[in-house]
């Protein structure tokens, strides 16, 4: 797992606790048993007898989950790493028409490993930025932000099929004429909630070269953060001629008022050069250099295939964290920038430590509102997905992680809703399981057809997650009906 406070169990009663050096280890929310299924039988055998013997089921591809859905106590886990087939075609059919270039590729298949045969086959695919991420997965099954999504649209708006064992045990084609409706809920419908995705078959684009850049700068206080982030709403429109995908990530090491905070800004500008991007970005530098408590670290450009670019993410791993995030009408960034920087102040005024804003909608985001899928409507209209995260330690006390996680519940969230709105969407992949309206939050005005969806494919829940369709009907580990 990549985040670990998901395998302790710290939250089961008792207590199931594995930690570092400790004398006695529990089982905590790891599976009992695991299937590392190898072919589809392995895959269909699984789910028959989950369902034929009434067991708690749950699906592992990387285990990249932030809200604990790729694990649970006493229960069999289906692993899919070992399907790493990618296959390319010129020509896609779905039924008799052709759709264009396609990629095929298997459920076990990592982000790094797709861009790589990209780039040798001379093709893009929107994806993420985390090297180890599966592509086909929970990623795409909650709508897939990209970098590249101002100019291609969100991944799961580019799935064109999927091959996805339901509860059944059956094997299933799907796409926008075979089981339509499955489709609809896979592209954006939450993950882990109809079935095991064998394999997804993606829309691809001729490759480019982009320039990405780094700049590194330092605010020495929390003001000096909070301005910062005023003039990145200011400028956030700057780079919309060239549809660019950015991420505005904040970091501090200290809840103190006084205590400086890291801001990077990672750009990824399309079919531009360095002195392209450079100009672009001078406005938005400009005004930041000029800013009391503001200073310069370092900057870089470098010029390349877009697919060399794309995983350069830290796949950190054995941590502890809780997440929340809203997406950010771009109508916040339009009208009210210096509201924007208010928030930043809150927030950190509030003990929050962690910013992360993702530059990943408008553009072929908003375009792509037509579509028929599962994805929150307010993808459509946001300008950035906003992320709060909070972590603790491993000899972090029940009562203190009980504290963090209420403390981002109830004071932190609410203060980033001040510019997404009461009733504003969510990432679903990067969230708060402990979300209290998550149908609203996650799944929007789609939620009553998804529930439809979900009985008619998934009539004995064997599918259910944490935060996912149909699991107000089961406690939060899954195991008892309510």
């Amino acid at each position: 797992m990549d985040q670990v406070n998901w395998e302790q169990g710290y939250d089961l009663t008792p207590p199931s606790l594995c930690l570092r050096n400790a004398t006695t280890c529990g089982q905590g929310d790891v599976p009992i048993y695991s299937v590392e299924a190898e072919t589809v039988a392995d895959i269909q055998a699984a789910v028959q007898f989950a369902s034929t013997h009434n067991l708690r089921l749950v699906v592992k591809s990387s285990g990249h989950d932030y809200l604990g859905r790729s694990t649970a106590p006493h229960s069999l886990l289906v692993h899919t790493a070992n399907f790493k087939n990618i296959s390319f075609a010129d020509a896609f059919f779905v039924g008799k028409r052709n759709v264009g270039s396609a990629v095929t590729v298997g459920s076990g298949v990592h982000v790094q490993s797709l861009y790589q045969a990209g780039k040798q086959n001379g093709k893009i695919v929107v994806s993420g930025s985390a090297a180890t991420v599966c592509a086909t997965g929970g990623y795409i099954q909650g709508a897939g932000h990209s970098a590249l999504s101002p100019t291609f649209g969100l991944a799961s708006d580019n799935a064109l099929e999927f091959n996805v064992v339901v509860a059944s045990g059956d094997l299933l084609r799907v796409n926008s004429i075979s089981h339509p409706d499955l489709f609809y809920a896979l592209r954006g419908g939450g993950s882990g909630s109809w079935g095991i995705i064998v394999s997804a078959t993606l829309r691809t684009f001729p490759t480019f070269n982009a320039t990405s850049s780094l700049i590194i700068l330092l605010a020495l206080n929390n003001a000096a953060a909070a301005s910062l982030a005023t003039v990145h709403a200011q400028h956030i429109f700057d780079m919309d001629s060239v549809r660019a995908g950015q991420y505005f990530f904040l970091f501090k090491n200290s809840t103190e008022a006084s205590a400086p905070s890291v801001l990077a800004l990672n750009s990824y500008m399309p079919n531009t050069t360095t002195a392209q991007s450079t100009a672009i970005l001078a406005p938005f530098l400009n005004a930041s250099l000029a800013l009391p408590d503001v200073q310069l670290i370092s900057q870089q450009f470098v010029d390349g295939d877009i697919n060399d670019a794309l995983f350069q993410a830290d796949d950190s791993v054995g941590e502890n964290t809780v997440l929340g995030s809203r997406l950010i009408p771009a109508g916040t960034y339009r009208d009210s920038p210096a509201k924007v920087g208010q928030v930043y102040k809150q927030l950190l005024d509030s003990g929050t430590v962690v910013i992360l804003t993702h530059l990943v909608a408008q553009g072929q985001v908003a375009e792509n509102a037509y579509i028929s899928s599962a994805v929150h409507p307010a993808w459509r209209t946001a300008k950035t997905h906003i992320v709060l995260s909070n972590s603790w330690t491993d000899s972090a006390t029940l009562g203190e992680i009980d504290a963090i996680r209420k403390q981002f519940k109830t004071q932190q969230l609410p203060i980033l809703e001040k510019i997404s709105g009461p009733n504003a969407g969510s990432y679903s992949n990067e969230a708060d399981v402990l979300e209290a309206e998550f149908k609203t939050t996650f799944f929007g005005p789609n939620y009553a057809k998804l529930s439809a969806i979900k009985r008619r494919y998934d009539p004995k829940d064997l599918f259910i997650v944490p935060a996912g369709v149909g699991s107000e009907r089961w406690d939060e580990w899954g195991l008892c009906q309510v």
